[in-house]
């Protein structure tokens, strides 16, 4: 397959091999190993490539979406997203119902933690520059991070070290935060959010 043939079939900025094969193309891998070498394409994980003159346009949710599915962003990224935290987040974290991993590219540091098949919603859809992703709801991502943390939160101390804003966190939907809460099944997880929805 000709770069130029790649170009112009490719519309979404990040394809897969799998998805060229659908289209009826014959994959010879030295071909993409030379696209590589040259900075025509920037490889994301083995199998997933980004069209590198579109690198400017792609947004690094949506490959967080495309490189580890099922997955939604969640976590320090969700909790800095909505202003729950103030620290700087660079690595996007994310949740999946297979094993966690991580991903390491051009564009830094992908994290994927594992959660049970039944804790795995609260999320919702959203789009930037027309692509597509999955991001946790701010009571989900609070709930997602108190339950990856639950060993380091033993009191009020590490409750405050958590260093949540009480603004954004007044408004949040606490019914929902609540329900969600006991979704968990998880006496100390119900304590904490109860805490927090004190302060």
């Amino acid at each position: 397959m000709k770069y130029i043939e790649l170009l112009k079939n490719i519309k979404d900025p990040i394809f897969s091999i799998q998805d060229l094969k659908l289209m009826g193309y014959k994959i010879i891998p030295s071909q993409f190993s030379s696209y590589s070498k040259k900075g025509q394409i920037i490889k994301l994980k083995n199998g997933l490539y980004l069209i590198a003159d579109k690198k400017n346009s792609a947004i690094k949710e949506n490959m967080a979406f495309k490189m580890y599915e099922p997955s939604y962003i969640s976590l320090e990224w969700a909790l800095h997203y909505y202003g729950l935290i103030p620290e700087m987040v660079y690595n996007i974290t994310s949740i999946s119902t297979k094993a966690t991993r991580k991903f390491k590219n051009y564009f830094g540091l992908f994290i994927y933690r594992k959660i049970k098949k039944m804790l795995f919603w609260g999320y919702k859809k959203e789009e930037k520059n027309k692509q597509v992703y999955l991001i946790a709801e701010p009571e989900k991502a609070l709930l997602d991070y108190i339950y990856f943390n639950l060993s380091k939160i033993k009191n009020d101390v590490d409750i405050e070290e958590l260093r949540l804003n009480p603004m954004i966190i007044k408004k949040l939907d606490f019914k929902k935060l609540k329900e969600y809460a006991k979704l968990f099944k998880n006496k100390k997880i119900n304590k904490i959010v109860t805490k927090i929805c004190l302060h």
